[in-house]
């Protein structure tokens, strides 16, 4: 998966394989891995690790995998995969695990490694660090927010995000999305809903890494941990594990 745009179009891969055909090879290889008798979430998982595609439109609905040429959006193809074997996986597997991403929590962070293979593993930690642990950071700041006005008979409100991103980003959202949209102007009408807010966010980790003193990078970052361990019950052992690293590779 590279960061060149594409939309599902015939194209060489290698001057060779067209990406319509690759996509199809990999699709064709998950049913039979299932079909075979393979656990699911481990056929996901080597698809996923085959696929070249960045993006593509389906439907008229266009998908963006990889965020900013860096963030692996995991989750959207693990559906959009799962939608070809959608009748092989048990139904409540496919409601509490599949669609919601859980199935990636069950897993030894040591075999989704293998399994995605390196430059999909890191391109997954960029989008679990970058977008998901930094909404949880918002929301857990949002929380204390409201906690803060609640303290003090304040209760409207109006201007809670504005509060939230000064605390964490030291501007209003308003400017940092202007910001960011000069930069990466994602503007296609189809891209499938949260596109931008995806992207947006994970702009707005690398923005507070790079700006923000590192003490106070991975207290905030552990704060997001918390606040997701208490909703999830559980984290990839890779949220404690590889914390400290990866940070220290978006301050280069």
């Amino acid at each position: 998966m590279t960061g060149s745009r594409t939309r599902g179009r015939t194209a060489t891969v290698d001057g060779a394989v067209s990406e319509e055909a690759q996509v199809a090879q990999t699709t064709l290889r998950l049913r039979q891995a299932v079909e075979n008798g393979h656990p699911w979430q481990e056929a996901l998982l080597q698809a996923m690790e085959q696929w070249t595609m960045p993006e593509e439109t389906i439907g008229g609905v266009h998908r963006r995998y990889l965020l900013l040429g860096e963030a692996f959006d995991w989750l959207l193809l693990a559906r959009r995969l799962g939608a070809e074997v959608v009748q092989l996986i048990p139904d409540d597997e496919r409601r509490n695990k599949l669609h919601t991403g859980h199935f990636m929590l069950e897993m030894p962070m040591e075999e989704v490694r293998r399994l995605l293979g390196v430059t999909k593993y890191r391109s997954y930690l960029n989008y679990w660090y970058g977008v998901t642990v930094e909404q949880a950071l918002q929301l857990a700041v949002q929380q204390e927010v409201r906690k803060e006005r609640m303290s003090l008979g304040v209760r409207a409100r109006r201007g809670v995000t504005d509060d939230v991103f000064g605390k964490i980003y030291g501007r209003p959202r308003r400017e940092l999305l202007a910001e960011f949209r000069a930069e990466w102007p994602l503007s296609d009408p189809d891209d499938a809903p949260g596109t931008e807010l995806k992207a947006f966010t994970y702009w707005l980790f690398k923005l507070r890494v790079y700006r923000s003193d590192p003490a106070r990078v991975a207290s905030d970052t552990r704060k997001a941990l918390e606040w997701l361990h208490e909703r999830l019950g559980a984290l990839p052992s890779v949220a404690a594990e590889e914390l400290a690293a990866h940070l220290a590779t978006h301050r280069r």
